[in-house]
């Protein structure tokens, strides 16, 4: 009991020395252990510096945004009439790629286990089309099909099951040799690095529209991965971030892999202070058109970020949370009051400048909007569920509101396409996951560039592929042929006509396909080279 009643004093006495240092420090002009508190390191989010947004002034006022006239690029979609599945792909994922995985594979097979792989770009381009296959007609395991019950002869007949697990085991971009030092502690994933640019290379090819959407996208993987992240309201929350941009119509424009906001601050010319939403925002915007329109959701948007891309020329249109205006949020109706109005009341204020406005809408719940182009007027109608009434309802809409819906879609779009038909197949190797996943993105972005271009020159949509139609048949392009012209025929000088290997034909013939190296009869009306090079 002695004891017990000694430790209490003991304990009781520090706690005591240790509150009255708390309140000298807070009273002490100058002590360091004080304001440890409000310091802020760098890299951390603007918002942590200045949540209240202080030093601003707000005032309802109309915005008065000073915005150029966007110059549109040359349209070049008379270019691409009657291109191919194929072409389209080839903006991204083109022979000079796989001749790299091909090298790369090769030379590391051999490095490290003394057993030469011998792949081909043939074989590389039959990998990739078996598993774009795969992601169309999918099986439970990869090695169903190669089962008896289940054979898919598209596939099996490229190569065996063991030899296209040693060709996913083996796929290398990059010799590891050859990678300084100083750039494998820089950049996590240097493994890929080769691959992601060839990618990048092809979205910054399209064509920069006036509006642009930026947001996270993630890349399913459970495994082990330098940087992996969990966001538990995605719909995959484990795996790896992306901060992605992407027109209104889901093509993808460019994007950058999160290492950390340090990465972020090599990439961006004045990173003063900003946050990691608004360096995203930054290092996004970098290839994008003088007078821009970018609209994001509340993790990007502030008034810093705001403020710091009007400078650049891109204007900033997004969701914002309450505690990054509180001085505005203070001027506008509280929420209480704007629930007992009417549905679909709304206010706004502007700072002094009148060049950015926060607009208040009440829905269901209230929404916070911040804009340095859109504003509440002119405002329009639109249909709401009313749970009370059992039907549709229609209240005023701000203009800042269809402008951001209308908007704001392209990246999740984009991540939609891509989740229908993924590239799964369980992996430990997060290098693999990530080659697989930009893959996606690429025929993803192929065919939405492919159903646009359609859409310009009038064609009919029972004619234009959709998406499925569109995987398959580049990869059955991949797994027959890669060009037309790699497989002409060739007339043989035999004595005795050859049997012609077209399944189903007992004719002769003596052409034979230069790259098949089989014999098919080419006639008026018997054309086995035809179908022998378009079947799946």
């Amino acid at each position: 009991l002695g004891r017990t009643l000694y430790c209490y004093l003991v304990v009781k006495e520090e706690y005591n020395t240790l509150q009255v240092s708390f309140k000298m420090a807070d009273n002490t002009p100058g002590c360091s252990f004080g304001h440890s508190r409000s310091k802020s390191r760098p890299g951390l989010s603007h918002q942590k510096q200045s949540k209240k947004g202080r030093g601003v002034r707000w005032r309802a006022s109309p915005l008065t945004p000073n915005q150029a006239q966007f110059e549109h690029e040359e349209d070049t979609v008379d270019d691409r009439e009657g291109w191919t599945p194929l072409d389209y792909v080839e903006q991204y994922i083109d022979k000079d790629l796989m001749k790299m995985i091909v090298d790369c594979s090769n030379a590391i097979s051999l490095a490290r286990s003394g057993d030469a792989l011998n792949t081909s770009t043939n074989e590389i381009y039959h990998f990739f089309g078996a598993s774009i296959l795969m992601s169309c007609v999918p099986y439970p395991a990869v090695k169903m099909y190669w089962s008896r019950a289940l054979r898919f002869p598209a596939i099996t007949e490229k190569f065996t099951r063991d030899r296209f697990f040693r060709l996913r085991k083996s796929l290398k971009v990059v010799i590891d040799d050859d990678v300084p030092e100083d750039l494998k502690e820089c950049d996590k994933f240097w493994n890929v690095r080769p691959f992601l640019n060839r990618i990048l290379k092809g979205c910054k090819s399209q064509a920069r529209p006036e509006c642009v959407s930026i947001d996270e996208q993630m890349i399913p993987f459970t495994g082990a991965c330098p940087w992996r992240q969990y966001l538990p309201m995605k719909p995959n929350p484990v795996g790896i971030k992306n901060f992605v941009c992407a027109t209104a119509d889901g093509i993808v424009l460019d994007f950058d892999i999160y290492q950390g906001s340090q990465a972020l601050h090599e990439q961006v010319e004045e990173p003063g202070v900003l946050g990691l939403g608004s360096l995203v925002i930054d290092r996004l915007s970098q290839t994008l058109r003088p007078n821009t329109k970018v609209y994001c959701d509340r993790f990007f948007t502030s008034i810093q970020g705001v403020e710091h891309m009007m400078k650049k020329q891109v204007y900033l249109t997004g969701t914002v949370m309450k505690n990054r205006v509180a001085a505005a949020v203070q001027k506008l109706p509280t929420d209480k009051k704007m629930k007992g109005d009417r549905r679909g009341t709304s206010a706004q204020v502007t700072t002094e400048d009148g060049k950015i406005c926060v607009v208040k809408w009440y829905d269901n719940k209230p929404v916070l909007m911040m804009s340095a182009v859109h504003a509440r007027e002119p405002e329009d109608t639109c249909q709401r569920w009313d749970k009370k009434l059992k039907r549709y309802v229609t209240i005023s809409r701000p203009n800042i509101i269809r402008e951001y819906n209308s908007k704001m879609g392209g990246v999740d779009l984009v991540d939609r396409m891509m989740s229908y038909y993924r590239m799964n197949g369980r992996t430990k190797k997060w290098t693999l996951r990530m080659l697989m996943h930009f893959t996606d993105l690429a025929l993803a972005n192929s065919w939405l560039l492919y159903r646009k271009d359609l859409s310009v020159f009038g064609t009919s949509k029972k004619n234009v592929m959709q998406f499925l139609e569109f995987r398959m048949e580049v990869a059955m392009t991949f797994l027959v042929r890669r060009r037309a012209n790699a497989h002409l025929p060739v007339v043989v000088k035999l004595k005795n006509a050859a049997r012609c290997r077209a399944e189903g034909c007992s004719g002769k013939t003596r052409v034979q396909c230069v790259t098949c190296k089989v014999y098919l009869c080419l006639q008026a009306d018997r054309n086995c080279y035809k179908t022998f090079h378009t079947k799946v």
